[in-house]
């Protein structure tokens, strides 16, 4: 089934769901074998996000892109106890066991791990696997957030989303993002998620303008190291309106994105690890 349409019968099926962390959780696991990586829809990818277009190796994060059609199938299933609407990827950590090109026909399996409480609602974590003749080489563990009401608020969550509470990473760069981004993105990724489109489609959802994909801004940051990498963390703090300017930061392995009036809204804080 086409990722647009697992997308919608997720919309269907996620009517009167309660979200709870004491929820039952699937046991599913979807397997992909031998997928096939498009060279070109690749290049394309590498191309919105900033990554060399022929670096040798898939992009760090271009595993996710091809599992996450197999993440929503898992997500969008009657059930799976949190709606698809309205979820939102809160983080994600990727570990990079071997080499992985676009020659390779590696095999996906994907999962749901685990449900855990979260301040702002439940969260699942969900596994992506890739792994070339039974050996793992690419690890990706993403939690998903659907928002409910908890009933407490754990002291210091307030600030967790807009601003930190550190001296701010000294700013490498500052992007102006144009009003397609998440459209662009969308075609590459197939995360054509309405609250990254267009104004008309984002406003329902709440946002007033449409925001840029999580794994997107993600994917931006870690194309600005100079070699390869060997694992890579981040946690999506605040969401990017879009169009809209943000400022990368960056000191030893840490990295973040900032933006608001006076550049104090902090909307993704991570860290990464270089091969050598």
């Amino acid at each position: 089934m086409p990722l647009l349409l697992v997308l919608a019968k997720g919309v269907l099926t996620g009517v009167g769901k309660k979200p709870s962390p004491d929820a039952a959780l699937p046991d599913t696991r979807l397997r992909l074998p031998a997928v096939r990586i498009d060279a070109a829809r690749m290049a394309a990818y590498a191309r919105v996000c900033g990554f060399p277009p022929d670096g040798g190796e898939v992009p760090i994060t271009y595993p996710h892109i091809l599992g996450f059609p197999l993440a929503a199938r898992i997500m969008a299933a009657r059930g799976f106890p949190l709606p698809l609407l309205g979820l939102v990827h809160t983080s994600i950590e990727i570990t990079r066991h071997g080499p992985l090109g676009p020659q390779d026909r590696p095999e996906l399996t994907v999962y749901a791990e685990e449900l855990r409480p979260h301040h702002r609602g439940t969260e699942a974590v969900v596994v992506t696997e890739a792994r070339l003749d039974g050996g793992l080489v690419w690890y990706d563990r993403s939690t998903y957030l659907a928002r409910h009401r908890t009933g407490h608020e754990p002291e210091g969550a307030a600030g967790r989303e807009g601003t930190a509470a550190r001296e701010p990473l000294p700013v490498v760069e500052k992007w102006e993002l144009p009003a397609d981004l998440g459209r662009r993105h969308a075609a590459v990724s197939g995360d054509y998620n309405p609250i990254h489109l267009y104004p008309l489609t984002a406003k329902p959802l709440g946002f007033p303008r449409p925001i840029a994909h999580g794994m997107w801004t993600f994917a931006r940051c870690l194309a600005q190291s100079p070699g390869p990498l060997r694992a890579a963390r981040a946690e999506f703090r605040a969401p990017v309106l879009l169009p809209g300017a943000v400022t990368y930061a960056a000191e030893g392995d840490a990295f973040e994105l900032r933006g608001g009036p006076d550049g104090g809204r902090v909307h993704l804080t991570g860290s990464r690890v270089s091969l050598a």
